[in-house]
């Protein structure tokens, strides 16, 4: 499995912005996936996922990004999005996609982070 993450870039707090993660594998649809992001300093955090399953989306967020971020997939397309607006500079910070086997078994495939910046 390859992931490829882009659309990070530069945005005003208040604005934003829509990542993408391109995905290879013939069984995306049933892939358990996910974003998480890395501040300077910082560890890398969970910011959300998305799960499919018997046709149910299931989603989960971290509670910063609640209400802010909404993360959804396009299985025919292979892809996954992470939308987020009310950006604030904290949410500074290079972000990952990820693939799982499911929800609390950790992630086994990562993509090459793309960097979000957040000016104030």
């Amino acid at each position: 499995v390859q992931l490829q993450a882009s659309g990070g870039g530069l945005a005003q707090a208040g604005g934003s912005l829509r990542l993408s993660c391109a995905a290879s594998g013939r069984t995306f649809s049933s892939y358990y996936m996910g974003w998480f992001r890395q501040s300077p300093g910082k560890e890398r955090e969970f910011v959300a996922a998305i799960s499919w399953r018997g046709g149910v989306r299931t989603t989960y967020y971290a509670d910063s990004v609640k209400g802010r971020f909404t993360i959804s997939r396009d299985n025919a397309k292979n892809t996954l999005y992470l939308q987020m607006n009310s950006l604030k500079s904290e949410d500074t910070a290079v972000y990952y996609c990820a693939k799982g086997i499911s929800r609390g078994k950790g992630m086994d495939y990562w993509g090459k982070g793309t960097l979000v910046t957040v000016s104030s």
